[in-house]
């Protein structure tokens, strides 16, 4: 009998420890779900409804009040600069607003960061207008790659990006409109030679017109 009872005694307890761990992996995969729910939410990123727009209607219409500037390097006539872009900035407007502040007549990019929204375009040949699509919700800059040159006497900001989603799923086009969460850093060089741009008329794109 008392062999009995012990045998009872210890299956009491390890029924009773089986149900704690249980209980405390339910919880702890209640409470994982719980934070992919969350996560999910946070990073849902909207499409609006697109928008046909011609070339000559882009402009840089935002700000880049918290812009900081820094020069890197200078080697001979070539000069590089960090720009970078914090929240609340818009980093396409930005650009231009350091085209004019720098004198740049010719540059490229690169950038990586983050965004809380943008606007990306993508041409339509036929119809020679961009097609403009809105894009809302915490994004990440996976890849972001431009030039700046001179038309009409002004800096003309060029740039197309790669948008990473929550899911690793990504958007790409022209940037028209980035608003940044919480930075973008912007590698520019920028180069001794000047480059123009002209109106193409079969397209009606300002395209850059090289000089031998």
């Amino acid at each position: 009998m008392l062999h009995l009872h012990a045998g009872l005694s210890v299956l009491r307890r390890r029924s009773i420890q089986q149900v704690s761990r249980a209980a405390g992996i339910a919880a702890l995969c209640l409470g994982t779900c719980t934070w992919i729910r969350a996560q999910s939410a946070s990073g849902h990123v909207s499409t609006g409804p697109a928008v046909f727009l011609s070339p000559k209607a882009i402009q840089a219409t935002g700000s880049a009040p918290r812009m900081q500037v820094q020069q890197l390097t200078s080697t001979g006539e070539v000069k590089e600069y960090a720009v970078i872009f914090y929240t609340g900035d818009e980093a396409f407007s930005g650009l231009v607003a350091f085209a004019k502040q720098y004198h740049v007549t010719s540059a490229h990019f690169t950038a990586i960061g983050a965004i809380s929204g943008a606007r990306l375009g993508w041409f339509d040949q036929a119809k020679k207008m961009y097609r403009i699509t809105p894009y809302t919700g915490q994004m990440e800059v996976a890849s972001m790659s431009g030039d700046i040159a001179i038309y009409q006497g002004r800096p003309a900001v060029h740039a197309h990006a790669v948008l990473g989603m929550l899911d690793g799923s990504t958007r790409a086009g022209h940037v028209v409109e980035m608003q940044v969460r919480p930075t973008l850093e912007v590698m520019v060089t920028v180069d001794p030679a000047g480059m123009q741009k002209r109106f193409d008329p079969e397209t009606d794109l300002t395209l850059i017109d090289p000089k031998p």
